[in-house]
């Protein structure tokens, strides 16, 4: 059985690394060619080549991420096809391998894949992206969303916030800071603006740089005071953390797992809508688990029947496979958040789909054979 192990896992990790390979090959000369627009623009010295092919290059974690299930599947596949088609299943087989202990060697074999996607889709590919995105940004301009970048709420002890921050600097500092105090009622206490802020290093308050802050005093009367303040500098006090902007203004899926997890309780505890990041979240969780699918579906091509034919047909069959479960996943995603569906049912139900269906395949081939 060490014998037989070696083999396949040699060859599965082999054709795996070959395909992953070539896709990030493919990815990354496009992300090259898509980046090429932005040499020669910018400020400080202008985005030069070196710079777009560091950004491309930061960039392949998170096409690790992406691919790993897909590649799983294709490299999976074309072992099994090609271990048919010279006989050596067959042989195996008659040695001794069952339909169960094969399946049960490649989902030991898959969980080591999954480990991996875990590792590269919660650690190294959220740390490039962000590097990827500061350096972009330290030459292009800050990191901001659409016109009035991130909204943020926040609930304090006897008080409510809305917060505004216009934009990230290439150093991880705020930009157009507007804070809007609410009382229990809905009555505006005050606005406070400032032109820049930085976070605390004990990461409970924001300290804020040139601010302006206007008082609404209501006492009931027709016309209420109006207090105004300028100060060089304000600490406001706040649970609102690096981590929490930062995913406003960039991808939810670029973001840690625990990370994800923190901003949809800070979502909750505020009354906001968290079903797009829980939906994510989820997502972080079911999609390494997707690599053991793959080894399931993969396992019933070993056991057709057929002396001649090219094995590209079933790798082009497996890449079938992994683009319309890629494309299923995204889809179930959007379509769980605008209908409201269970995020973890959004998350989970392609790679349920797929299970069942491989499941069905490999009993109807082993029944058959």
């Amino acid at each position: 059985m060490k014998t037989l192990r070696r083999l396949i896992y040699g060859e599965v990790f082999s054709a795996v690394g070959f395909v992953a390979l070539g896709f990030l090959g493919l990815f990354f000369f496009f992300d090259l060619i898509d980046e090429l627009q932005w040499v020669g623009k910018g400020a400080r010295g202008g985005y030069q080549v070196t710079h777009a092919l560091s950004y491309v290059t930061l960039m392949i974690p998170s096409h690790v991420y992406e691919l790993l299930p897909i590649a799983v599947l294709i490299g999976t596949i074309f072992v099994m096809a090609r271990m048919a088609q010279s006989s050596e299943f067959t042989i195996l087989r008659t040695s001794g391998l069952g339909p169960f202990m094969a399946l049960r060697h490649l989902l030991w074999l898959g969980l080591a894949f999954v480990l991996l996607t875990f590792a590269v889709g919660d650690y190294l590919s959220p740390f490039c992206d962000r590097q990827a995105q500061l350096l972009k940004s330290r030459y292009l301009g800050q990191i901001t969303v659409g016109q009035t970048g991130a909204w943020l709420k926040e609930r304090q002890a006897y008080t409510q916030h809305a917060v505004n921050v216009l934009a990230l600097t290439p150093e991880g500092d705020m930009q157009g800071v507007r804070i809007y105090e609410f009382d229990r009622a809905g009555l505006l206490l005050s606005l406070t603006q400032a032109e820049s802020g930085t976070f605390s290093q004990d990461n409970e308050a924001w300290l804020l740089s040139q601010v302006q802050r206007d008082e609404f005093q209501h006492s009931g009367r027709e016309r209420d005071a109006v207090k105004r303040l300028q100060m060089p500098s304000l600490r406001w006090p706040t649970g609102i953390s690096a981590e929490m902007v930062s995913v406003a203004l960039l991808k939810p899926d670029r973001m840690k797992t625990l990370d994800l997890f923190q901003y949809i309780r800070h979502l909750e505890q505020n009354a906001q809508s968290a079903q797009r990041y829980e939906i994510e979240f989820w997502k972080k969780v079911f999609y390494p688990i997707s690599c053991l699918v793959m080894m399931v579906l993969a396992l019933p091509f070993a056991y057709l029947h057929f002396r001649s034919g090219s094995i590209a047909t079933f790798v082009f069959i497996g890449v079938l496979i992994g683009i319309s479960f890629f494309l299923l996943n995204n889809v179930f995603g959007y379509v769980g958040n605008l209908q409201q569906w269970a995020p973890w049912l959004a998350a989970a139900a392609p790679g349920l789909i797929y299970t069942f269906l491989s499941l069905v395949a490999f009993g109807w081939l082993v029944l058959r054979r």
